[in-house]
């Protein structure tokens, strides 16, 4: 197949033998949790944004129906709005990246653009934004992506690879471009985001017993202790039952983790004890997939460190896309995102071993907090959007610019501004493609088809 025309990049795929949406995700229902698939119909049903943001698999296969560049590179996979934010480095810098790397996979360039634009549009819609103004801010994705991609070819290849948005140094900038109120809310979130850290995240999940000893608190079924769900009733075809059982596969799988780190990292992990452990629902799209959070202490009275062990399974990327091995899942997760990331989590690693449920699975684990937080896309203004979608642009071109991929694409992209009109075309037309499919959903819930949990 040749390779498509930029024009050809406005292209949204037809109606005719398109997959019916619900269907895409009632069978990605099939793998997950049963217990939480409500809660994920309830998340994924409230807006047509939420909706978005639990649709990559129904988005990617549009995408792969429509005509592509067939330059690929490193892809974030599901690289909408709330999946960019801040953290901290390794180093205590605080930078502002991409955040979210479940679906990395190799594939065409622009279908991170694409997905990224289509969520301004939707995310603008939702807001209350006219066309024009939504027109605009998909516009501002591609722009700032494309004069990074044209300015990285003149850059050495480490320069690439070092470059980074320091929240610090680009905050100044930043509140220039900024309204008031925004500036403001930006302002809050940063400051929040210094103080999360295992200590706050104790704070916020945990209790104390007279003791002294920090418990996971119980908040089903969205925060549920390990204890909780050891019963014959989790677990009717047999496996792992009792407390016991359930803490000693509990320890093997994070002996398996502790096997992935680099030695001086292992040398760090090994201060710290395992405390205690629960399954936390996580995000939109992610919930259903098993996922813990794994409280441990070191030697002083406040030395906490909370872990995240998240499910990982195949791309959403990977049947449109074959020809790349994993030694595991949680490997594919935390390659792909030290390739696209400026700087990543010391504590990632992977494990593939038997959960509770006494089934094969692949994980990966990285810190719970450590000075992260996002932007509330349901909060910006029209001109707090602008530069939010710039920023994101921005940042991704960043990110693909790491690859060897940056030069191909750089001269696809020829310097003008018709790719920057080829997305916009595409991201307002598969904006009204989401709200159809969010609306199927909607349906969906009421006729009984799928089922939707009442969450508070």
């Amino acid at each position: 197949m040749s390779a498509a025309t930029i024009a050809q990049l406005a292209e949204v795929p037809g109606a005719s033998g398109r997959r019916d949406p619900v269907s895409v995700v009632e069978e990605q229902a099939l793998t997950r949790d049963q217990d939480l698939i409500p809660v994920r119909h309830a998340r994924m049903s409230a807006t047509p944004f939420t909706f978005y943001r639990g649709a990559a698999a129904v988005m990617t296969a549009d995408l792969a129906a429509t005509p592509d560049s067939g330059i690929h590179t490193q892809l974030c996979g599901d690289a909408h709005l709330s999946n960019f934010g801040v953290f901290y480095t390794r180093e205590r810098r605080m930078i502002f990246d991409i955040n979210d790397f479940d679906e990395t996979h190799p594939g065409p360039f622009e279908w991170d653009v694409k997905r990224l634009a289509a969520s301004v549009v939707i995310a603008g819609r939702n807001n209350g934004f006219k066309k024009k103004q939504t027109a605009k801010h998909a516009r501002a994705v591609a722009r700032y992506y494309r004069n990074y991609l044209l300015a990285s070819v003149e850059l050495s290849t480490l320069d690439c690879w070092y470059a980074r948005i320091d929240v610090d140094n680009r905050l100044p900038e930043l509140r220039k471009r900024l309204d008031s109120s925004t500036a403001e809310s930006t302002q809050k979130m940063l400051k929040k985001a210094r103080h999360r850290d295992s200590m706050q995240a104790v704070s916020k999940l945990c209790w104390v017993d007279d003791a002294g000893r920090a418990h996971i608190r119980s908040d089903p079924p969205l925060l549920v202790p390990l204890t909780e769900l050891a019963t014959d009733r989790m677990f009717p075809g047999g496996g792992v039952r009792t407390a016991g059982e359930v803490a000693a596969n509990g320890r093997a799988l994070m002996g398996l983790y502790r096997a992935s780190l680099p030695e001086h990292i292992g040398a760090l992990y090994d201060q710290f004890d395992i405390v205690d452990v629960a399954r936390k629902v996580v995000g939109v799209g992610s919930v259903g997939l098993q996922a813990w959070v794994i409280l441990m202490w070191g030697k002083g009275a406040n030395d906490p460190l909370m872990l995240q062990v998240k499910q990982a399974q195949r791309s959403v990327l990977a049947d449109y896309v074959p020809g790349h091995e994993y030694a595991g899942q949680g490997w594919r997760v935390i390659e792909g995102q030290q390739v696209m990331q400026a700087g990543s989590d010391q504590f990632l690693g992977a494990i593939t071993g038997r959960d509770i449920d006494n089934h094969l699975h692949d994980y990966y684990v990285r810190q719970l907090r450590d000075g992260k937080g996002s932007v509330v896309v349901e909060a910006l203004g029209p001109k707090g959007m602008k530069t939010y979608a710039a920023l994101c642009g921005r940042t991704l071109g960043r990110a693909h610019a790491r690859t060897a991929s940056r030069h191909a694409i750089a001269a696809y992209l020829d310097g003008n501004e018709d790719f920057d009109e080829a997305i916009t075309e595409f991201a307002l037309s598969y904006a009204a493609i989401n709200d159809s499919d969010h609306a199927a959903m909607i349906e969906a819930i009421a006729s009984g088809r799928i089922e939707a949990a009442e969450l508070v």
